[in-house]
């Protein structure tokens, strides 16, 4: 089993926690950590954007990445939604954790 943290954002007044438990119970995420409030400043249609987000740090296994993709991108707000995968070392009854809630 490998371990995955995926980071997405959505915005301010997004139902974050709906898309979070939505995710967890179609199991392509063991947790998903919302981080209430980031400000991002970014390019978008050639104007330089800074707005109020929500971060979602998304942990799963390499094996349900294509699924969690596919699910994530459903439901998600944005035309471009971000989907950055980590490589994580998780290890131990977390690691144990993890693979049992997938």
């Amino acid at each position: 089993m490998t371990a995955r943290v995926v980071l997405t954002t959505v915005g301010a007044g997004f139902d974050a926690a709906a898309l979070a438990r939505a995710l967890v119970e179609q199991r392509v995420a063991a947790c998903v950590s919302i981080l209430p409030e980031v400000r991002s400043i970014y390019r978008w249609k050639n104007a330089v954007e800074d707005d109020r987000e929500q971060m979602l740090v998304i942990k799963t296994t390499a094996e349900r990445i294509d699924a969690l993709r596919e699910a994530l991108f459903a439901a998600h707000p944005y035309e471009v939604p971000e989907f950055v995968v980590l490589d994580a070392d998780a290890q131990g009854p977390y690691a144990d954790w993890l693979l049992d809630s997938m």
